[in-house]
């Protein structure tokens, strides 16, 4: 008897033990394939603060499809405001450290993000960027952007046509408008070009004029307020720098507030000034739609072959920006407002 449970006892330790062995094994595997599980490193980054919510709404995304900060992705957020030397250095870094993919707004941006990263395998997801300019064209088509990119596109152009009917539906005795731009910016030409035409069509004079510097747009509003009767009746922005700058916003929005003019484009308040309204794509959504687009990217699809996105806009009033410039909105318009600032 003593000979059976002796027998016993080794046969169920032998079994514990290979029992533990299998069970540690499978244990260690699984810790392998935790451990050697691929870890994205993407950089993120942002060409003008105006636009860097887009961040946020990236991330979220991001998060919702799986790819965790700090446990399978890693973020390198990088920012800078319109320097295209600093926009090269930043690139760059990022391909030194030889990221998995570039998350890159608005369009200047972009455009350098495109030229650093040619002859890399680095993917670039786009966003808030103008694909409409004809000197360094972005993309191929929406539907093939090609090469090493795809996005989420700035409707600069439709924005640019839909801004001045705002305006002239809010002030319907405008006949100058007044817009303003940065001299030399890429995405202008197209947007211009856009607007006048609409003008055109509605039998409105666009008064356009490249600025250099607040100091110089300072001396063109000087010298329009000296017009008089030649002057200009309200003032449009378009989408690129002195729209959301606030060193230009501010003199625009003084100008506009002192000579009841009304000001629009972009939502922005630099001081006591606001826009009278502000039509731009939803940064927050526009980084959530290129999040999805990046996530394709990381699961093997290739950037070029991925359709370009187009964002919807983010149509915003203020009141008290309104009674300040001697306007009253049409309750139309305000209906059609994704937010009124009271």
């Amino acid at each position: 008897m003593n000979d059976r449970n002796s027998t016993h006892r080794k046969a169920l330790k032998g079994w514990m033990v290979c029992s533990l062995v299998a069970a540690a094994s499978l244990f260690l595997g699984g810790c392998s394939v935790l451990g050697g599980k691929k870890v994205y490193h993407i950089g993120l980054f942002s060409g003008h603060p105006y636009f860097s919510p887009a961040v946020d709404g990236f991330k979220s995304k991001m998060t919702e499809l799986g790819y965790v900060e700090g446990d399978n992705v890693v973020y390198d957020f990088q920012e800078s405001g319109v320097d295209f030397d600093a926009y090269r250095a930043i690139v760059e870094k990022f391909v030194a450290d030889k990221v998995d993919l570039i998350f890159v707004f608005p369009t200047e941006a972009t455009l350098i993000a495109k030229e650093v990263t040619q002859g890399t395998n680095i993917p670039l997801v786009f966003d808030l960027a103008s694909t409409t300019i004809e000197s360094m064209k972005i993309i191929d088509s929406i539907s093939q952007p090609g090469g090493n990119i795809t996005g989420v596109r700035y409707p600069d152009t439709e924005f640019a046509s839909r801004r001045l009917e705002i305006l002239l539906e809010c002030a319907p005795d405008v006949k100058r408008v007044f817009i303003p731009y940065l001299k030399d910016y890429p995405n202008v030409p197209a947007q211009m070009a856009s607007a006048k035409q609409r003008a055109s069509e509605l039998g409105v004079t666009v008064v356009d004029y490249a600025t250099t510097s607040p100091v110089d747009l300072q001396a063109e509003l000087d010298r329009q307020a000296g017009l008089g009767d030649a002057g200009i009746d309200a003032i449009m922005t378009l989408s690129e720098p002195v729209s959301i700058t606030p060193d230009f916003f501010g003199i625009l929005g003084k100008y506009a507030y002192e000579h009841k003019l009304p000001v629009g484009g972009a939502m922005v308040t630099v001081g006591d000034y606001t826009s009278l309204f502000g039509l731009i794509p939803d940064p927050v959504e526009s980084g959530r739609l290129a999040a999805v687009l990046a996530d394709k990217i990381l699961k093997g699809t290739p950037a070029g072959t991925i359709p370009v996105v187009s964002p919807e806009g983010y149509l915003t009033f203020s009141l008290p920006a309104a009674q300040a410039m001697g306007i009253t909105v049409p309750q139309g318009l305000l209906a059609l407002a994704n937010e009124v600032l009271r």
